[in-house]
């Protein structure tokens, strides 16, 4: 494994680290496999935000014995109501969610606590304001409960104007060749540089989609592999680890082969030329659009998930697989949700809540017309 800093930090973070969001929902079993086998790898910094508690104990059971050598991050902001994923800004809620996690995951810290997924100027504002989250999180530092503070976000603009605050030492952004040619990407990065900011990428499969053919009128967008994508993300300016999302063992090793690739594996040329432009409207299907069924303000601390409980994300990779071939095998997948866009009420709070300029209202449509007939 190779190792880099984490910024001012110090903290030696495996290049090569891991998400946990698709293990939310795999056997527990699965999951602490692919935990401890990417421990035995060298893997040492795992990102854990999913609020689920029987996830959490999952995790908890996963890292048992392995705590002293591994990096363990908790977001404080997400949080979890009737079973799904939300972004939450209440105070006590967020301070419970974090005490759960420490409790569950078995530890007393810890070791980056993410002031998690802020998009927007004045949530981020709000974040820093005296009485707000980053004093929260500034509170959990004195205490030892966790020992640096981060910040995720999808936004140049926002990420600038958290760093500018001088309180966060690390951030996580979305770096993938999707995202190449975004303005101010690489000013971003390079001011993580210059601050001594830890820079680690998600999302650099761009969700799964870069990893499959997408074809397209007039655009040649070839699949991508694990190795590629993950060349491309540890190349960028200031970028110490990547935390590619694996649901198994085989996925974990399509990450780590990028230890053992060659240049030839590595070399992401080709693939600029029909992924490396900014393409806005694309889901990756993270679930950010469904906090707030009103869609009023992000602050009212009332945010609930989809009014319908369907699982927006995972509609939305059934419905781009459909795009290209609708079967029978997708269109049983979709009938097998506890909820699925046939139960779209179209309220349209998720619309404004996507960081990607997706709308999951009308694709919810969509999505009813080639997986429904309807």
């Amino acid at each position: 494994m190779e190792y880099r800093t984490l910024g001012r930090t110090g903290l030696s973070v495996s290049v090569i680290s891991l998400g946990t969001e698709y293990l939310l929902g795999v056997p527990p079993e699965q999951a602490t496999s692919v935990i401890r086998r990417a421990v035995e790898e060298g893997i040492n910094y795992f990102d854990l935000f999913y609020a689920q508690p029987a996830f959490r104990d999952t995790m908890g059971e996963a890292f048992g014995g392995l705590r002293d050598g591994v990096l363990l991050t908790a977001h404080l902001g997400a949080g979890e109501k009737d079973g799904q994923y939300e972004r939450t800004r209440d105070l006590k809620r967020c301070a419970d969610y974090i005490e759960d996690n420490l409790y569950r995951y078995r530890t007393n810290h810890v070791d980056v606590l993410f002031l998690h997924n802020c998009d927007e100027v004045g949530d981020c504002d709000a974040i820093f304001a005296p009485g707000g989250l980053g004093d929260m999180a500034e509170r959990y530092r004195q205490q030892g409960k966790a020992r640096f503070i981060g910040f995720s976000s999808h936004n140049v603009d926002v990420a600038l104007r958290a760093i500018e605050t001088g309180r966060v030492d690390v951030l996580m952004f979305p770096i993938n060749l999707t995202g190449h040619a975004t303005p101010g990407r690489r000013e971003l990065f390079q001011t993580c540089v210059d601050r001594g900011i830890g820079l680690v990428g998600m999302k650099p499969y761009a969700g799964g989609k870069l990893l499959e053919a997408q074809p397209e009128p007039g655009v040649d967008r070839q699949a991508v592999t694990p190795v590629q994508c993950l060349a491309y993300a540890v190349s960028q300016p200031g970028v110490t680890a990547v935390v590619p999302g694996c649901s198994d063992l085989s996925q974990l090793e399509d990450a780590l082969a990028w230890l053992t690739a060659n240049d030839a594996e590595r070399d992401f040329s080709s693939a600029l030329a029909g992924h490396g432009q900014l393409r806005s409207g694309e889901c990756v299907y993270c679930n950010h659009c469904l906090p707030c069924p009103a869609g009023i303000d992000i602050y009212c601390n009332h945010c609930l998930p989809c009014p319908a409980g369907i699982d927006i994300g995972a509609v939305m990779r059934l419905l781009d697989r459909a795009r290209v071939q609708t079967t029978p095998d997708l269109r049983r997948e979709h009938a097998a949700l506890p909820a699925n866009a046939a139960d779209c009420t179209q309220c349209g709070a998720c619309t404004p809540r996507c960081p990607f300029g997706v709308d999951p209202a009308n694709s919810m449509e969509q999505a009813a017309h080639l997986l429904m007939g309807s």
